[in-house]
Formats: structure tokens, sequence, C-alpha cells
């Protein structure tokens, strides 16, 4: 389980005695993160800009903050793991990880097993073609075109549930770096998520592809963390506030971001809130 990393066992068996020796009304402090002395985070490996393997290291956005949050929380014992967006659910509730750091909208169906701190970035969703396409000027005009989606995502779904775009085929694939070969070869008309990770594609490949930089929607990136853990949600909060406060945000986005034509947000997010 994710609390496995708790300092000192043995001072954990000194303190449950002491508890016993305490009055009745006394409550037992729950289990949290905050209490950690090693941090294993699941962050994305596919994602240029956000979280991609170089040559056996993670590099991106995502990562420098789950290196930030884990700094703040006072842990340099950090094992970063590569996860899909599929697995996020699975492998936090199951305690393969310990903290998700992956472009992890908060949704609320997610709050039902996850506990989220922040968000620590608002995202927007957003449109990549092939360089060539110029019918595609909006989210509108993917009626009657066909659209990829990474397994576990609900970008694709937007658009269809939730504005009725009648697409002409919604493809899913592992992952967006899938979605992103599709579109390459031309097996598929257009891709939409968060523009932050096609932001990230595009700086790849500007000469391949088109940001059509119209958003629709807010995709609020949250820290995944055990459900119930509310003090690391706070520490979460904190540390995100400090990066924003300190310019470590910005730098960030402009380092990973800056060569595109993204507007990046500046400013500290609303917090969802830990209850």
């Amino acid at each position: 389980m994710w609390f496995r990393h708790r300092r000192g066992a043995a001072a954990a068996a000194l303190g449950a005695v002491a508890v016993m020796l305490l009055p009745a009304c006394s409550a037992e402090r729950e289990e949290s993160l905050v209490d950690a002395d090693s941090l294993t985070i699941g962050v994305k490996d596919d994602q240029p800009g956000l979280g991609l393997d170089v040559n056996g290291e993670l590099v991106g956005f995502d990562v420098d903050v789950a290196n930030y949050i884990a700094a703040h929380l006072g842990i340099e014992d950090v094992e970063l793991v590569g996860i899909t967006s599929a697995e996020r659910e699975e492998k936090l509730v199951s305690g393969e990880v310990d903290m998700v750091v992956a472009t992890y909208s908060i949704t609320p169906a997610r709050k039902t097993e996850v506990t989220f701190g922040g968000p620590y970035y608002v995202a927007k969703q957003d449109i990549l073609v092939r360089a060539e396409e110029d019918a595609v000027d909006g989210v509108r005009d993917l009626e009657g075109r066909s659209v990829c989606q990474g397994a576990g995502s609900n970008s694709a779904f937007r658009i269809t549930d939730g504005l009725g775009i009648d697409v002409l085929e919604l493809q899913e694939a592992e992952t967006y770096s899938v979605c992103i070969e599709r579109l390459s070869e031309g097996s598929v008309d257009a891709v939409s998520t968060d523009n932050l990770i096609l932001a990230g594609f595009l700086a790849e490949d500007p000469d391949s592809f088109r940001f059509v930089n119209n958003p629709f929607t807010d995709e609020k990136y949250g820290v995944g963390l055990p459900h119930g853990d509310v003090a690391a949600c706070e520490a979460v909060n904190k540390a995100v506030s400090e990066m924003y406060q300190d310019g470590t945000a910005v730098d960030l986005l402009e380092e990973w971001f800056g060569e595109t034509d993204l507007e990046v947000v500046r400013s500290v997010p609303q917090f969802e809130g830990c209850g």
C-alpha cells in the first residue's frame, strides 16, 4: 500500500504503544504521504514537454512539478515511473505509485477514488491537425472527420457527448503519441486534447502539424493522491502556491513551451479544496 514509505517502523511501533496509554478521547493521526521518507510518482513518459523518456531519463514540465512538490515535502528519495492515462487510478489506488502528476484532469468521477491536490495548471482543450489542413479552425469543423484520443482520456467524448458533434470516427489509441503517429500517417484527421499536450508534440515537429489554437474547455491538472489524504493535499497546495509565487512555474512553462504559440497561464490556479 502507499503508506509503505512511512518514516521509521520502530518509531511507529513506539508511537502505537504511546497511543494506547493516552486517554480514550485521543485520536491517532491518520497515515499520510507527508510522513513518507520516499515517494514513487507516476508521470507520463511519452509526451514531449510534459513527461518524456529521453535516454532513460524522464524530463518535462510535469516531471519538474513532481520533483518540486517532493522537495517541498522534504522528500529526497523520489522514484519517477512512466504511467499511461488508463493506468492512473488503478496504480494509485493499488499503491503501486504514491502520487500521480501526469496531465491528470480533475473530474467528479475521479474524485470518488482519488484525492486531488491543486490544480497545478489549468490547460484548455484544443486541436492539432496536419500542417496542410486549412479547413479546421474550431471544434465544430470536426463534424464528419475522424478524431483520435488516448485510452483513459475523456477528450474526444467532450466533443461527441459534451458538444453533440457528429464525428466520422472516434479512434482510441493506447497513448497520445500513437494518436500523433496516426495523424502524421493520415489515418486520422485530428487529435484533440489538452493544449499543453498538443503544444509539446508540435514543438517536436512544427513543420508537420498545425495548432488550431481555438480552445473550448478548461482542464484542471491535479496531483493525484491516495483517497482521503487531506494532509498531503494541503501540503501539495502550499507547494503549488510557492511554485508560482517564486517564479518557478512560469520559468518551467517558458522552458518547455516557450517556442510554441501556446498562451500559457501564469497565475496560481484556484484550488479545488481538500475536504
